[in-house]
């Protein structure tokens, strides 16, 4: 039985889409649950999030397998997938580093996408396309792990749509913003296309007689469910959103429901009323820098991190926030805490 995959993803960058998994992943260790991070954003700014640069310079430099592209490399000759190792961020954390390298398999993947629907000859194709997947299921088996949390980069490319198909489930993050908004316009429509095409590749090659030589490939479903959005708060004034920014978020619930679940004609509905909103992730200005240095989640920050006074109220309530944010998530996909 495969592990979950949650996979966030906007096309639009700068929305908080990796610090939200890094706080997520930190939660979920807290409430016991075991997870592995995989880093498939070719920037690998997650990778960085947890590893220190003399670490990372090791690993891309110096280990075997510890990245997903030194896994998926062999892939480039008549190899096959390698299996992954590791890093151990705590007892219930592990990370499958991301590697600026992984950009050299955009190539690939485009061009044995059009293969993978032949009749005959469609294994390769099939088994490189869902590589990804594979490597992530072999690394949370190792670990025995709840679920995996995948980041990916913010376009609209090959090695997105391979990790995607991979995906059970999608979230969202959104800025208050018009490139935001337009990003989910794009990333709704892309998403059904990319599911639709995967069923149809699945469907040929189940009903096709070449499935009877590889009796053993495991390939992923491509739900690609989603669960909803999350929205990073900007300036508050008042405990209300500056007008400026409140233009844009009003208008998410209607872009959401026409372009990622294809509803038309709902009826007007304000973003807080709206049950696809997740969360609206608050600012923790002054905390961001203090939980860089010390590389640590907000909520983890002590006094003796320099969270005193006003910053350890902070501290408690992004706690709590996470907290709830996790639950929530947990929730929609049974993944109980």
């Amino acid at each position: 039985m495969s592990v979950p995959v949650l996979t966030f993803f906007n096309n639009k960058g700068g929305v908080g889409k990796t610090s939200l998994i890094y706080h997520l992943a930190w939660m979920y260790s807290h409430l016991q649950k075991r997870i592995l991070i995989a880093d498939m954003d070719p920037q690998a700014n997650l990778t960085a999030a947890f590893l220190n640069e003399d670490d990372i310079y090791s690993i891309w430099n110096e280990a075997d397998n510890s990245t997903i592209y030194q896994c998926l490399k062999p892939l480039a000759g008549v190899g096959d997938i390698k299996e992954p190792q590791l890093q151990t961020i705590s007892n219930n954390l592990y990370l499958l580093p991301g590697d600026v390298a992984l950009s050299k398999f955009e190539d690939q993947l485009s061009d044995v996408w059009p293969k993978s629907l032949d009749t005959i000859n469609a294994f390769r194709p099939l088994r490189i396309l869902s590589a990804c997947w594979q490597i992530m299921q072999i690394a949370a088996q190792k670990i025995n792990a709840d679920i995996i949390l995948v980041d990916i980069g913010p376009n609209l490319g090959a090695i997105n749509r391979s990790v995607l198909i991979a995906a059970d489930y999608v979230i969202i993050p959104m800025g208050a913003d018009l490139f935001s908004l337009q990003g989910l316009k794009n990333l709704g429509p892309t998403l059904k296309d990319w599911k639709n095409a995967w069923e149809l590749r699945l469907a040929r090659w189940s009903t096709g007689t070449e499935k009877n030589d590889y009796p053993n490939l495991q390939l992923p479903e491509g739900k690609m469910q989603p669960l909803g959005y999350v929205c990073q708060q900007y300036g508050v004034r008042l405990d209300r959103p500056i007008r400026a920014y409140d233009k844009w978020i009003q208008k998410i619930p209607q872009v959401y429901r026409e372009a990622v679940l294809g509803e038309k004609e709902t009826a007007e509905i304000r973003q807080e009323d709206d049950p696809y909103c997740i969360a609206i992730i608050k600012h923790y200005r002054s905390l961001i820098p203090i939980a860089h240095e010390h590389r640590k989640p907000i909520f983890d920050l002590t006094v003796a991190d320099g969270a005193i006074g006003s910053h350890a109220n902070a501290v408690a309530m992004a706690r709590e926030d996470f907290k709830n944010l996790t639950q929530k998530i947990a929730a929609k996909i049974e993944l109980l805490t």
